[in-house]
């Protein structure tokens, strides 16, 4: 699909607003490496992203964002603190609206600097902002690392946790998972599996992938988990008080104190989320009316753990988000051989932008 002049425009001028603020200019081929996405994101990303197969560089996809391979340059180069700043087409499937775009021009900022987190979140949120200035749009913010650190808390297995960790980003998968982990109720087939002396009695002949000390592992673990006691409701229902909030940022920090009480596990987050909000601040964001949302960001790609935010057409709520953002540390750490870097970005759609400058 062909760029307009005028989008190609704007996205020039976003980029060199943020060059302006000390970004370097980069660029990332069309063509990416599926292997790295597939590490990341397991076959789901098969759903959403464009694949081909090379004869010689094996299995590609047509770049779904820019943010993997932007922390791959960075990871390689280890300047820091850095900045960069990039425009191009991405690709994604739409299975569900043909009204929406499977390619689009994004323009991004993302900023690599442990120094400071909160003051780098706040700089990145200010940045898009200020390309969106003037334009009938609403902010709208949460925190991944708020919900993370209270799954982390939980008075239950490791297995558990990791398993409701993993699923944070299918919020249907994430409440099937607590529902059965908060219930000492096992389905009657798998609690005829788990208590049979000898599950391979009479199974027939072996078939499929899985080795047989491998399905044995997976009857363990099955064990393991029907003999753990069930989360208390107390948890779930300071989950569930979590993942509704939906007020002014401020008021949002309150409840987080009163809930710390009881889950200190969050306490850390808490601590974040007020320096972040004084960072705000001090970038001119009005923080008494900042949206938060608690389950906010569960849909997007799930490289987010910490702050995230988006920016909305205020008279056209049938349009996808003008411009996304949030931290993304652990993403450093998977493609950095372990070596964390603390990083935070945002991308802004131009062709949207541009849409809301005619209205």
């Amino acid at each position: 699909m062909p760029t307009s002049e005028a989008t190609r425009a704007e996205a020039r001028r976003l980029r060199d607003l943020f060059a302006a603020r000390g970004a370097v200019v980069v660029k990332a081929d069309v063509l990416q490496s599926a292997e790295t996405l597939l590490d990341l994101y397991g076959e789901d990303i098969r759903a959403r992203a464009y694949l081909t197969s090379d004869p010689l560089r094996g299995e590609m996809v047509l770049r779904p964002d820019f943010t993997v391979p932007v922390v791959q340059m960075h990871m390689e180069a280890h300047a820091e603190p850095a900045r960069y700043t990039y425009s191009g087409k991405v690709f994604r499937k739409q299975e569900v609206d043909e009204t929406r775009a499977n390619e689009y021009v994004q323009v991004g900022y993302e900023v690599f600097d442990g120094q400071n987190p909160a003051a780098a979140d706040a700089e990145v949120f200010a940045a898009i902002a200020e390309g969106l200035n003037g334009l009938p749009v609403r902010a709208a913010t949460g925190d991944i690392g708020v919900l993370m650190d209270a799954v982390r808390g939980l008075k239950t297995t490791h297995a558990r946790k990791a398993a409701l960790l993993r699923h944070i980003w299918r919020p249907g998968r994430f409440r099937a998972l607590l529902k059965r982990f908060g219930s000492d109720q096992v389905p009657p087939a798998r609690a005829a599996l788990l208590a049979a002396e000898d599950p391979f009695a009479d199974a027939g002949p072996e078939i499929g992938l899985r080795t047989r000390a491998e399905v044995a592992a997976r009857i363990d673990a099955l064990r393991a988990d029907a003999a753990a006691a069930p989360i208390s409701s107390e948890e779930i229902a300071m989950i569930d008080a979590i993942l509704g909030l939906r007020e002014t940022a401020g008021h949002v920090l309150s409840h987080l104190r009163d809930i710390a009480v009881d889950m200190p596990s969050i306490g850390r987050a808490v601590v974040r989320l007020d320096a972040r909000l004084a960072a705000l601040g001090k970038q001119g964001v009005d923080v008494e009316t900042l949206a938060f949302e608690g389950s906010y960001g569960r849909t997007s790609l799930e490289y987010y753990d910490g702050f995230v935010f988006g920016f909305y057409a205020t008279d056209r709520p049938d349009l996808p988000p003008v411009a996304t953002g949030g931290r993304y540390d652990a993403l450093t750490a998977q493609l950095g051989q372990g070596r964390v870097v603390p990083a935070v970005g945002g991308v802004i759609r131009p062709d949207l932008a541009l849409g809301l400058m005619r209205c």
